[in-house]
């Protein structure tokens, strides 16, 4: 089963002095070529119905995910940029600020005007969902573009279940099962 296989390739990993906290090592998933070929079908599985048009998925692990999503659903993929990751799009761009993240931070998201627009249904695509922040932020830019979300897959929900139903959030593994 593909999340037992998720849960036994990931790994918790100690970034070094001066950390208080560990860091998620997801870098076995992107090893295994079983993984890969699975993650796509499964995440767009129970949004399958909602007839989702457009894939949208925050960098930076997002750009991996997003295009396995979309290729599952047949559908194109739009990415959201994030301000200062080296990469400013070209064109016309729509941008969205997030709330704090679980660091405190806020992230500006943008997308290309010309990708997302007026009758995209679009599906959301991140790795983890801990508080919501950028997926609020790319509610924001589908809101701003017209588009309509229909929900939001992820590998893995760290989240309240407040917030993972506001979101519309299904996810392969809970997160609590990462701390056995």
């Amino acid at each position: 089963m593909l999340s037992e296989r998720l849960i036994e390739l990931f790994r918790w990993v100690d970034p070094g002095p001066g950390s208080d906290h560990l860091v998620s090592d997801v870098s076995g998933w992107w090893r295994d070529p079983e993984v890969l070929l699975a993650l796509g079908p499964a995440l767009v599985a129970p949004f399958r119905p909602t007839s989702p048009t457009v894939v949208l998925a925050p960098a930076v692990t997002g750009l991996l995910l997003g295009p396995l999503a979309a290729t599952a659903l047949g559908v194109g993929f739009v990415p959201a940029f994030k301000v200062g990751d080296g990469r400013v799009p070209a064109g016309a761009v729509s941008w969205a600020e997030s709330p704090p993240d679980f660091r405190g931070r806020r992230v500006t998201l943008g997308v290309r005007d010309r990708h997302l627009g007026p009758g995209d249904r679009v599906l959301l695509v991140d790795d983890w969902v801990a508080t919501g922040a950028q997926l609020r932020a790319l509610h924001d830019l589908c809101a701003a573009r017209g588009a309509e979300v229909v929900g939001t897959a992820a590998v893995v929900a760290d989240c309240p279940p407040e917030v993972a139903t506001e979101l519309g959030v299904r996810a392969l593994v809970d997160a609590a099962r990462l701390l056995a």
